[in-house]
């Protein structure tokens, strides 16, 4: 059991024998005296993808899910689904476009550090690792000359997604991004 003053982005909860996923939490103080903080949740519901929005106190119980944590590795793409392989016994769940669209941007061919949420042999769920590792494919060059203000310029990645980057890096360089914000980190 989850009290809700403890949950965490990913977390699953069992809401009516249907596994949900935590995408948003947010706590909310009160400014009158005796009054209680509540929490705002998101929850996804991992069968129907429906966006699910809940209000609870602290103390409020949440039944856990019965889901399993797999590592995998992103192996290929059928048609409309993205096919993952177990890094254990090399068993493959596939999941449809539309249950992952959010997180296509940060998936790169052959890429560990997945989670995969499976339940009754079904894959529910991916979560991807806080930060990802890409290649610059296309950005303009630097302007010489500019070093004492911090200037950026968008980059394009591999999977098509443009970021701002600090104007002195150039095309094939590798840079981490942050998986929850879409921005740019550091070098890698």
């Amino acid at each position: 059991m989850y009290k809700a003053s403890e949950l965490k982005r990913g977390q699953i909860v069992d809401m009516d024998g249907i596994p949900h996923i935590v995408r948003q939490f947010e706590s909310k103080s009160p400014s009158s005296r005796g009054a209680v903080t509540v929490y705002k949740v998101r929850f996804i519901n991992l069968k129907t993808h429906h966006k699910v929005d809940m209000v609870y106190k602290g103390e409020d119980l949440l039944k856990e899910a019965d889901c399993l944590r797999v590592a995998v590795q992103f192996s290929y793409i059928d048609d409309n689904t993205y096919y993952f392989m177990n890094m254990e016994d090399f068993s493959q769940y596939g999941i449809d476009v539309d249950q992952i669209e959010e997180q296509l941007p940060y998936l790169v061919d052959q890429q560990e550090d997945i989670i995969a949420l499976v339940m009754d042999g079904n894959l529910l769920a991916i979560e991807l690792p806080q930060a990802v590792v890409m290649p610059i494919v296309e950005t303009p060059p630097a302007v010489s000359g500019s070093s004492a203000t911090n200037r950026t310029k968008t980059a394009k990645l591999p999977t098509g997604l443009e970021v701002q980057v600090p104007e002195y890096l150039s095309p094939g360089q590798l840079i981490r991004i942050n998986t929850v914000t879409g921005k740019f980190m550091s070098r890698a």
